[in-house]
């Protein structure tokens, strides 16, 4: 056997090699955290680059420590690494996935039982004025795949099934779709049957979570 890899599978308590760092005590895992502590929060900011947020990720990572079986933990320093990097991937997800919620004031609230007729009156008047201008600036992949997007949270496998478009193709439709709108770009008239399909719909779909009637509406436009 090469020996490299018999001296890599050797336990770690054998002399050949330093005994790995065994944080199965919480007092162990403190010193180690604390130890790791500046790294970590050098990998959080590069990738939030923000530092208060870097220190909430930090934060984070010592509650998700204290809460795992430190015993069966053999890279402690490695196991750090990888959740500070997930967690602050999370945070900058959430972040973007925030601000194109706040850049598509179109997109409807959540369904509520206790609304009131004059809501809901207001509602479909935001509805139709959104449903309007996606008409009017947005060719039919790019409505179809804004609107399951950021309307319905739909992934880019699926509409990029039913566009028959490559997923990386299928991210460009919402990114041109959101350059669009937020660039003003209203070229085409809007047929008013169209309009009023399309946004009879997507209100169905807002209300009962069936999305297939909204994807025939929005496909029937797709060349």
């Amino acid at each position: 056997m090469d020996t490299r890899l018999a001296e890599a599978r050797r336990p770690p308590t054998e002399k050949s090699g330093p005994a790995l760092p065994d944080i199965a005590e919480l007092e162990d895992a403190v010193s180690l955290f604390t130890r790791a502590r500046p790294s970590l929060l050098h990998i959080a900011h590069r990738i939030v680059g923000s530092p208060a947020d870097a220190e909430d990720v930090v934060q984070e990572v010592w509650l998700r420590l204290q809460g795992t079986d430190r015993a069966a933990v053999h890279h402690p320093s490695a196991l750090l690494r990888t959740i500070t990097a997930r967690l602050a991937m999370n945070v900058v997800q959430s972040a973007r996935r925030r601000r194109e919620f706040s850049a598509s004031p179109w997109l409807p609230d959540a369904a509520d039982c206790d609304v009131t007729p004059e809501v809901v009156a207001e509602r479909q008047d935001a509805v139709e004025h959104a449903v309007a201008l996606l008409l009017g600036a947005l060719t039919p992949n790019q409505r179809t795949a804004y609107v399951l997007r950021e309307g319905f949270g739909c992934s880019y496998d699926h509409i990029a099934s039913l566009l028959q478009l490559s997923v990386v193709n299928a991210r460009q439709q919402v990114f041109r779709a959101q350059k669009r709108l937020s660039g003003g770009r209203h070229r085409q008239e809007v047929d008013s049957v169209v309009h009023r399909r399309l946004v009879q719909a997507f209100l169905g779909a807002a209300r009962t979570g069936d999305l297939a009637p909204l994807e025939r509406v929005l496909l029937a436009d797709v060349a």
